[in-house]
């Protein structure tokens, strides 16, 4: 009878010891991603006085911010930042324009600020392949993140992990890369268990990891052969650093496996494994297109349809517009992108996608992006006051203020949340 009894208590100590394994707080502000919008957070622009060593990281080509070297279409507003950089570029009215780092915890707070105030749910930060390699403990990718994690705590929002595999080599590496670099960011950024207030983003109890690139054609990877199952079930099952919700971003027509996705139904085997998929629509969909927007719901729709009938929740993505053109003067010289290709009309481009996956079902939303000045697609404050150049273009404001996407983005989350009706018709600020 004794030793049944110490067998039995070994058994339950090793229960109890399983259970109480992973080191993620099962606390949190944030319990679900149903009824939020979140924003992609890519945090990599630099000033050229930041203490990066990185010059104009994110802002122009080869640590260089000129005429001939910009990559970014949209020009932020810096007016309210503690530490902007001086530029060469000159506004309509011959002063110096000046730009942010990311690399700075002000600015990184602000940013946590502005979400606060106009009712932003919160962000999953960037994660890209190169970050995880190594030991990168006192990286500036690992500082930001740092940085950002204490700022959601201190305004009580929404934060996660996306991991991106671009970067990912075509042969040689595989996704054990990011297991030890998760391993790291729990062990010592503890980013499931931040100091102060837990606000990282679980979903069905779990905190939410998400792995964004899996099913791209122009991609150097084959998916077959990078261990994507083997990461998934690390995160969703080891003993310690697992219990995660997985999300996987894909491409647009990943269910019919077609145009911008691979012809491959393995992806499909890898979807069914994870928790959530996000479909990448971004450039896609323009409001230039006579009914583009029916084409939209159809497309949310059945991906709706799929992924209730095979057991996985769904992430429509949104966009305010799409703007290319610095950057694909440099990259990509003999197809050079107009500027504002995807023009924002005003909001409206973007209230339409907002409203209609919120007609369709969807329950919670990504915003691409937040802070994505290269491509067009910020949703924080831009301004129509930007530099004036005959070589370098930026998109304009269609004459709204600064913080015009901001407050669109508030607006839909409580209409998310059915705190107040849902317009179809882009609201009015009074």
């Amino acid at each position: 009878m004794k030793n049944k009894l110490f067998v039995t208590l070994g058994i339950l100590g090793m229960s109890m010891l399983a259970y109480a394994g992973p080191k993620h707080s099962q606390e949190t502000s944030y319990p679900s991603y149903k009824g939020l919008i979140m924003a992609g957070y890519q945090g990599w622009f630099r000033g050229p006085q930041d203490g990066t060593n990185q010059g104009y990281g994110h802002y122009g080509a080869a640590n260089k911010f000129d005429e001939n070297h910009c990559t970014i279409d949209v020009w932020p507003d810096v007016s309210e930042y503690e530490k902007t950089y001086e530029t060469s570029f000159r506004l309509a009215d011959g002063s110096k324009a000046r730009i942010f780092s990311s690399a700075d915890k002000s600015t990184v707070d602000l940013h946590f600020k502005w979400m606060k105030d106009y009712g932003v749910d919160g962000v999953f930060v960037q994660r890209f392949f190169d970050y995880a390699r190594g030991n990168q403990n006192n990286s500036v990718p690992n500082r930001i993140l740092a940085n950002a994690l204490e700022a959601a705590s201190k305004y009580d929002r929404a934060i996660a992990v996306m991991y991106d595999l671009s970067g990912l080599k075509k042969s040689g590496e595989d996704c054990s890369v990011i297991m030890e670099d998760w391993k790291r960011l729990v062990d010592d950024l503890e980013v499931t268990n931040q100091v102060g207030k837990k606000t990282y983003l679980h979903h069905n109890g779990k905190p939410v990891v998400a792995i964004w690139g899996i099913g791209f054609p122009d991609r150097p990877y084959n998916i077959r052969n990078i261990g994507l199952e083997r990461l998934i079930n690390f995160l969703q099952n080891d003993p310690v650093y697992g219990g995660c919700t997985v999300m996987l971003g894909v491409p647009t027509f990943w269910r019919s496996l077609e145009a911008d996705c691979i012809n491959d139904p393995y992806l499909h085997t890898v979807i069914k494994k994870a928790d959530i998929v996000l479909p990448w629509t971004i450039q896609r969909f323009s409001p230039l297109l006579h009914n583009d927007m029916d084409r939209f719901r159809d497309l949310l729709i059945g991906d709706l349809r799929w992924c209730k009938e095979n057991g996985v929740d769904y992430v429509p993505a949104v966009t305010p517009g799409f703007s290319w053109h610095n950057l694909s003067k440099l990259e990509f010289p003999d197809d050079v992108k107009p500027v504002g290709s995807i023009p924002r009309q005003g909001g409206r481009f973007y209230w339409q996608q907002l409203s209609t996956a919120m007609l369709v079902g969807a329950e919670m939303i990504y915003v691409a992006m937040f802070d994505e000045v290269d491509e067009g697609t910020a949703i924080f404050k831009c301004t129509g006051n930007h530099p004036v150049s005959d070589i370098a273009k930026f998109i304009d404001m269609d004459g709204k203020p600064s913080d015009h996407y901001l407050w669109l983005t508030g607006e839909a989350a409580r209409m998310l949340r059915k705190e107040k009706p849902l317009t179809f018709k882009m609201p009015a600020r009074e």
